[in-house]
């Protein structure tokens, strides 16, 4: 009893995407911790490297680091084979890759990138580990969202902002597919032993927004700094909800500040989540998911 009070993640494998650095660092770090088998993504080799080393540093006895683009679906698809290949088992896979681009940029795919690495990218990720997930048995899907979805609106007639383009409003779009998705795959999960929960980390100090900022977030992200959480702070509900025992049997909430809220009315719309479901299928290439 001991062993399990002091290590509860014990015999656990865990993947977090974007745990080079940030919040999936953070959230890395977190459940090694508590004994975790860490395995973590990344788009830079080296920084990669150096978060494996850290973890290591910490305390982390296994940990994995796999390389891929997230604006890439080719790169996702190799991603999730190696993954496969490499770990025998997954009991928590976490979301956290996240951008925001205030122009329009497109990816190799030709998608909207804002669409393509926060939405499609873990959509198509989550589909293609489902059946290790399930097989894990008690796994959790959990999905950093922000809460951005509450002011976002999914445009189905303008989905890629090729008829009008705002940063801001491509990435509430994409916080709120990640939540109407993550309703959905809870859902479609029903009956299995496989749960779905999204998140809001609050408002977090990082380099998030960093490579094509908004005119607001190079002017006051410097002063609000001091106001924001930590990326240890921000990990704390993502690393809850990936091991708090009570949430076993949890699926299809938000959480901010490791507590479940409300998200947006617009949200719970199941016909809308459905629709957003097949529309994401098709522009991942996944026929058979709808």
């Amino acid at each position: 009893m001991e062993q399990t009070h002091e290590a509860p993640m014990a015999g656990k494998t865990v993947l977090v995407t974007g745990g080079s650095g940030g919040i999936g660092l953070a959230t890395a770090l977190g459940l090694a911790a508590m004994g975790a088998h860490i395995a973590i993504t990344g788009r830079d080799p080296c920084r990669i490297e150096n978060a494996a080393r850290e973890i290591r540093a910490a305390g982390g006895r296994q940990v994995d680091v796999f390389v891929a683009d997230f604006s890439s679906q080719s790169e996702v698809r190799q991603l999730a084979e190696e993954v496969l290949q490499t770990l025998s088992r997954i009991d928590v896979l976490v979301n956290n890759v996240g951008g925001y681009w205030n122009t329009r940029h497109v990816t190799a795919d030709g998608l909207e990138r804002t669409f393509a690495v926060n939405h499609l990218a873990p959509f198509l990720l989550t589909n293609l580990l489902l059946d290790r997930l399930t097989e894990s048995a008690a796994a959790r899907v959990v999905t950093v969202s922000s809460n951005a979805q509450a002011q976002g609106r999914v445009d189905f007639d303008d989905l890629q902002g090729e008829l009008a383009y705002s940063g801001a409003r491509a990435y509430s779009q994409s916080k709120l597919a990640n939540v109407m998705v993550t309703y959905e795959l809870a859902r479609r999960l029903h009956g299995t032993s496989v749960t779905a929960n999204a998140l809001h980390p609050g408002v977090v100090s990082t380099a998030f927004g960093a490579e094509d900022p908004a005119t607001v977030q190079r002017v006051f992200i410097p002063f609000l700094r001091p106001l924001m959480k930590t990326p240890a702070q921000g990990a704390a509900t993502p690393i809850h909800l990936a091991s708090a025992p009570a949430l076993e049997r949890v699926s299809g909430s938000y959480f901010a500040d490791s507590k479940p809220k409300a998200s947006s009315k617009r949200s719970y719309d199941q016909a809308a989540a459905a629709r957003l479901w097949q529309v994401s299928a098709e522009l991942v290439g996944l026929t058979t998911a709808g």
